[in-house]
């Protein structure tokens, strides 16, 4: 037998991951001109270690310690970006995975902005630390999270799928079930409205045998016994039809073929004496109709013959233009020996399904006491009407509050609950679409337009290399502009700053290129009388070299 692999434990892959980090922090290490091995990988690596710790159980404060190492790059003298902050992605990443709420991880998102920010407001970093900041680190956070919540939104729309065919498989199963009990209601349906009849029929017959005086004393009491025991069988009919019928279904039809006039010949065959009359031409009615006159008229000549023995009873089929109306009325029981009852069980359970039937079919029933006897009068429309939807439900054949942005809390309770639960997924399908748009527009309208500029004036300040090597001390400075970019650089540090310089000037600094992400060299131009005195390269490090 083929054994389903085991997934890994949740220590094991923590494990992994802390070492994948682990070891893409000791590459950045190793690459690192100028970094502390306590400051810059020792303590990351621990930070990280509980950062993965708790990202399963408490994400949001994964996040907050993933960002740690990347504030102590912002600290640091050298570039602020590091490869930790591929480590805050995939804690972001798994916030967003792990978390189903929105407000917390976006609170602990901008805690985290927030926080990086305060780090260089307090250092009082170069521009270039700021951009990377309001630009890379954003990036780190919010898109990662939106990916794990992307993830998590479709690992949830798997497993309900899983679990609406789970559901559709029990629901087939009931289907079969129904249709089971629907079939024992057919069944009982037509062993009451038939076979029922028939033995009463037989029962009325092996009566009026027995009040012949032509019978010897030994048949009279074989007649009677006969008489008894379909009486009996007539109740043990009943009692079980009545529990085939446990599901019964309105409109359940026999396969039965007899017309009117066939019923009401058999009536006269075994003695109940008949008078019928039929007014109106025979219109073209559904095949449910006909059927359904034909109960009425089969019940109440079964009822005639059980509670009014010896009574006449009068059919009248009337047909409208629109409706076909019958009437049943038996006159009071005529001057007979009352033999012991017929039935002895069973109530009015006859005419209660059969009323039920008509409703279905869009007439009306009456049944009850009519001068001295009893009347069934019934109107039936020529064709049923069409199944109209339930309350509530729209032509696609799903509730109406499903099709409209309901939220599933203020659905009836009659509502299915995958309906509740297609409004809830789509509700959230909505909000989270909507975040995915609106938050990095948000993100974007607030940091790009700073960033933009920043990144306009750290490339409009670039003085190419060669361009510097053309200037010459002592030429005018009116010579020198087609030679100079738009503006200096604005944001040359306080160290450049202090670098030592010929009394007596004003000086312009530039940069040597236009890499935005990273502290590059700097070209210093110093003035006195409107004349070039002396030009210096200054690097990153805060060193000053003069040309030859």
């Amino acid at each position: 037998m083929r054994r389903h692999p085991t997934p890994p434990k949740p220590v094991a892959v923590d494990i992994a991951l802390w070492a994948v980090f682990a070891t893409a922090g000791a590459v950045w290490f190793g690459d690192a001109r100028e970094a502390s091995v306590a400051w810059d990988l020792v303590l990351p690596l621990v930070v990280l270690g509980g950062a993965v710790a708790l990202s399963r159980h408490r994400p949001g404060a994964a996040v907050l310690l993933a960002n740690c190492p990347c504030a102590v790059g912002l600290a640091g003298s050298e570039s602020p970006a590091n490869v930790y902050a591929l480590t805050l992605a995939c804690m972001s990443f798994l916030l967003g995975a792990r978390t189903a709420t929105a407000r917390v991880p976006l609170l602990v998102l901008a805690g985290c902005l927030t926080a990086d920010l305060a780090v260089l407001a307090v250092l009082r970093s170069p521009a270039v630390w700021w951009f990377y900041a309001m630009t890379m680190l954003p990036a780190a956070l919010l898109l990662p999270w939106l990916a794990g919540r992307y993830w998590r939104t479709r690992r949830e729309f798997v497993e309900g799928g899983w679990q609406l065919a789970r559901s559709l498989e029990e629901r087939q199963h009931l289907a079969a079930e129904r249709a089971r009990l629907a079939e024992r209601a057919a069944i009982a349906a037509d062993m009451h409205d038939s076979l029922g009849h028939v033995l009463s029929l037989v029962a009325l017959r092996a009566g009026a045998l027995e009040l012949s005086p032509t019978l010897t004393p030994q048949d009279r009491d074989d007649v009677a016994e006969l008489r008894r025991s379909v009486s009996d069988a007539v109740d043990q009919l009943r009692e079980t039809v009545t529990v085939l019928r446990a599901d019964p279904r309105p409109g359940a039809d026999s396969a039965a073929t007899d017309t009117v006039e066939e019923l009401l010949g058999r009536a006269v065959a075994s003695g109940v004496p008949v008078r019928w009359e039929r007014g109106g031409p025979p219109p073209t009615r559904s095949p449910l109709v006909e059927r359904a006159v034909y109960r009425v008229i089969q019940e109440a000549l079964t009822n005639a013959t059980k509670h009014a023995p010896g009574s006449t009873v009068n059919v009248t089929i009337t047909h409208a233009a629109d409706a076909t109306r019958v009437r049943v009325v038996n006159t009071p029981p005529g001057p007979v020996r009352s033999p012991p009852p017929l039935l002895t069980s069973g109530g009015n359970r006859g005419l209660a399904w059969l009323r039920e039937r008509v409703t279905v079919l869009g007439g009306t029933l009456r049944a009850g006491p009519y001068e001295d006897g009893f009347e069934v009068a019934a109107v039936l429309p020529h064709h049923a009407p069409a199944q109209a939807p339930p309350p509530g439900t729209a032509d696609n054949g799903l509730p109406t509050s499903a099709n409209r942005a309901v939220p599933a809390e203020e659905m009836p309770l009659s509502v299915p609950e995958s309906v509740r639960r297609q409004a809830r997924i789509r509700r959230s399908a909505r909000w989270r679409f909507a975040a995915a748009l609106a938050v990095p527009a948000a993100v974007a309208a607030v940091f790009l337009p700073s960033a933009a500029y920043l990144a306009y004036q750290l490339t409009g300040s670039v003085l190419s290399p060669s361009r510097y090597e053309e200037m010459r001390v002592g030429a005018p400075r009116a010579e020198l502009v087609r030679l100079l970019p738009r503006r200096p650089f604005p944001y040359a540090p306080d160290s450049l700053r202090a670098a030592p310089r010929p009394p007596g000037t004003t000086c312009d600094f530039y940069r040597s290129n236009g890499n935005v992400l990273d502290d590059v060299d700097l070209y210093r131009l110093c003035y006195s009388g409107g004349r070039l005195v002396a030009k210096d390269t200054l690097n990153a490090s805060g060193d000053t070299a003069f040309p030859s």
